[in-house]
């Protein structure tokens, strides 16, 4: 009881390490490393894949940079391409995600107005009239604010974190005034500066939009903020910008739960609404968010022109007119790059080099169909609720368990905690965190398992060094629990004996080298070791390649007999297996022969003072060695005696002969065990009523019948050398029968 005491205490340490960190008051890397790993492959697994034909990228590609040009393009080329998109293809509406910050020059105007100012010119009043002439068509900055003037049209610009960060171009107005969260405690990203757009674009522009993903520790962007403050005044994302557009801007409110459903300490801001009106009435529309006011991107599959979630379009032949004018037409448009030398590609749960234009696309697509997934900030508390119940379970249950009980239960545990969690991602679309749910478990049953072996197990151990040679773990673990009913002491007991050899062995061994040689044997006894101990067998010694097993001690098993010969078949089938490795690496193919024979014999530990071994004696263990030397006679892989064949009842046992083995004179009859009853055909069933048949035409000296039924039987097994090797005997009978008193026993003088 005290030991039980001991592991509760150390099970609620543990307990503890896992509510600090999900209460964030200290974090463990590896578990938020997890966690973020699950997600990613949640994500994967649950994506629909499908592409939002809503949607197209108008792309900086490759293509586009070596037909017009390095980025960024002259203002004139701008303005023709959005005029274009507009007055040709019909789009319905242009996003952004690059910033125009600095004005264009590219046209001479600013060198014209210089020297009508201050050069040579500056006196001639024709010079100055015809710069101002030339304005309207030189001023590319002027041309691309009208371009996009009065057209649904959004930007996009960028926050900046940095200690220093410059202050350029001109913020749009905050989408909500200072003071809105007031009271509330919102983990807002803290930023320095902002690169934003000119103000002669911020001002003919319908909208503006921050483009700033979040990029976590490991470098994947899984979210983006939909609301930022800065300086006190909150902006929003270039995705929800555009998806307000094109519900005709209305206001934005933060959404909080009621209070009569959470803690009035409860600060968090959950989800922000806006109310659009639409043919059908007023619709309330949702975007839910963490406690970073970010959003979980809503990933519909691979990124880039080739993963068919979104339609990508080179504007290269946007401006070259090649575009098929159906393609746009009614189409909301992200302007942005995947030219890897514009530094726009991310690492994303789907993919390492993500278009980070596509990233926004995502969650424009996600608002449409109101499909995101949802981390709101009380996924704190409940998982710290979670993770107090089910480990304070853990911690008071295993110590009073068996290891079977207690694996039982962490598995159960295990798959009871994923599938709750995936139940409510999936029909909820809550993401809970799991790595500290399934660390927790594991580091709970993990401790118990390590102190019920360091501490508690100490005779189980000094029993294992004892019989664990011979044993199978799982018997080491029966006898273990009741050492005392198990004894190295000899003893009579009826047990069953395996032989097992490789015919040809020295061939074998000549043929390969020493190195390949030892991987062979290697490979041929770690086989039929294996499965030796998967049917609960004693091995008992390995003599060169031959390898000797028994069953029904030291712990008792009413079904050795059964087992042994299940064993002789599996070894054959491994056996084969075993060659199809060996041909491959060009090894020559074994042939083993297995003796199967049951009976009473003596058990224990015997030996000289100077070596013993836990092993089995009698002429049982003598027969079942030269049945397994008699199987390569026969031309079968298996061999079983008559005291095996009598106890096992659901095998398909086939008798080949009686035969009289060196050393005994009794005779004995032999069998071959084809497979289990269960698994026999009709075929087969056929075969071996006529080879009964045959049989006792056999001992009844009736060679004409016998010669009938083998016709038959190596016409319906061909490949069978029993039926030859009669043939063959009965031929010679005819010649020299074997007279009136013969028994129809076959002699065999070597062993």
């Amino acid at each position: 009881m005290k030991q039980h005491f001991v592991r509760i205490g150390l099970g609620l340490l543990v307990l503890a390490v896992f509510l600090v960190h999900a209460a964030e008051i200290f974090n463990v890397r590896i578990i938020t490393q997890l966690d973020a790993i699950i997600y990613d492959a949640r994500v994967r697994l649950t994506m629909p894949g499908k592409a939002d034909d809503r949607i197209v990228i108008l792309d900086i590609d490759e293509k586009s940079l070596g037909k017009l040009g390095r980025w960024p393009w002259s203002r004139d080329m701008m303005a023709e391409l959005v005029e274009r998109l507009f007055t040709k293809y019909g789009v319905l509406m242009v996003g952004f995600d690059v910033v125009f910050a600095e004005p264009d020059v590219s046209s001479g105007i600013r060198s014209l107005e210089k020297l009508a100012k201050e050069g040579a010119l500056k006196d001639s009043e024709q010079f100055r009239a015809e710069v101002e002439k030339l304005k309207p068509t030189l001023d590319f900055d002027a041309r691309f604010a009208k371009a996009i003037a009065g057209r649904p049209v959004v930007l996009g610009y960028y926050l900046s974190s940095e200690e220093r960060a410059e202050k350029s171009g001109a913020l749009p107005p905050p989408v909500m005034p200072a003071g809105t969260f007031k009271g509330r405690t919102i983990d807002w990203f803290r930023w320095n500066g902002y690169g934003a757009n000119l103000e002669i674009f911020q001002k003919a522009a319908l909208a503006s939009g921050l483009f700033n993903p979040v990029v976590d520790l490991d470098g994947v962007v899984r979210r983006v903020p939909m609301l930022s403050e800065y300086d006190g005044q909150y902006y929003e994302s270039l995705a929800l910008a555009m998806f307000r557009a094109l519900l005709g801007s209305p206001n934005l409110e933060p959404g909080y739960p009621p209070d009569r459903f959470l803690s009035r300490n409860y600060q968090g801001l959950e989800w922000l609404e806006m109310k659009a009106n639409t043919s059908a009435g007023v619709r309330t529309v949702r975007i839910p968010v963490d406690k970073t006011v970010s959003a979980l991107v809503p990933y519909r599959g691979p990124g880039g022109a080739k993963g068919n979630t979104f339609r990508y379009i080179s504007l290269s032949d946007v401006y070259e007119g090649k575009v098929a004018e159906g393609d746009l037409k009614g189409k909301i448009a992200l302007w942005g790059t995947t030219a890897p030398g514009l530094l726009d590609l991310r690492t994303t749960p789907v993919g390492e080099a993500y278009p980070g234009v596509e990233i926004h696309a995502n969650l424009l697509s996600g608002m449409l169909t109101q499909s995101f997934k949802e981390r709101p900030p009380f996924t704190l508390g409940a998982e710290v609720l979670l993770l107090g119940i089910g480990g304070l379970t853990l911690a008071l249950l295993l110590p009073f368990l068996s290891p079977m009980r207690a694996t039982l239960v962490a598995v159960a545990g295990m798959v009871l905690i994923v599938a709750f969690n995936f139940l409510v991602y999936s029909q909820l679309n809550l993401v809970l965190p799991l790595a500290a749910s399934l660390l927790m478990t594991a580091a709970l049953y993990t401790l118990n398992m390590a102190y019920g072996y360091f501490v508690e197990s100490r005779s189980k151990r000094e029993f294992t060094a004892l019989f664990g040679q011979y044993v199978p773990p799982e018997l080491v673990d029966e006898m273990a629990r009741d050492p005392s009913k198990y004894s190295m002491e000899p003893q009579a007991a009826d047990l069953t004996i395996l032989f097992s050899d490789v015919r040809g062995f020295t061939t074998i061994s000549e043929s390969l080298s020493p190195g390949d040689l030892a991987s062979y044997i290697n490979d041929y006894l770690t086989g039929m070791s294996a499965v030796i101990s998967k049917n609960r067998g004693t091995l008992d010694k390995y003599i060169g390649d031959a390898v000797m097993a028994f069953w029904g001690a030291p712990v008792p098993d009413a079904e050795h007999a059964r087992q042994g010969v299940l064993t002789a078949l599996e070894m054959q089938r491994v056996a084969k297996e075993l060659n199809e490795k060996f041909r491959a690496k060009g090894w020559p193919t074994l042939k083993i022969g297995i003796g199967v024979n049951s009976g009473n014999v003596r058990v224990g530990d015997m030996g000289s003072k100077v070596r013993k071994a836990y092993t089995v004696m009698g002429d049982p263990v003598n027969l079942a060695s030269r049945l397994e030397g008699r199987t390569k006679e026969y031309g079968v892989g298996i061999l079983v005696g008559e005291a095996t064949e009598k106890v096992v009842k659901d095998v398909i046992f086939k008798e080949l002969d009686r035969i009289r083995v060196k050393g005994k004179n009794e005779p004995v009859a032999i069998y071959e065990p084809l497979c289990l009853e269960a698994d026999a055909d009709k075929k087969l069933k056929d075969e071996l009523k006529i080879w009964r048949d045959a049989l006792k035409a056999y001992r009844a000296q009736s060679w004409d019948q016998v010669e009938m039924n083998l016709l038959n039987l190596q016409r319906m097994n061909p490949d069978c050398y029993l039926y030859e090797k009669y043939a063959e005997r009965v031929i010679q009978f005819r010649k020299n029968p074997p007279g009136p008193n013969w028994d129809g026993v076959t002699t065999f003088d070597e062993k």
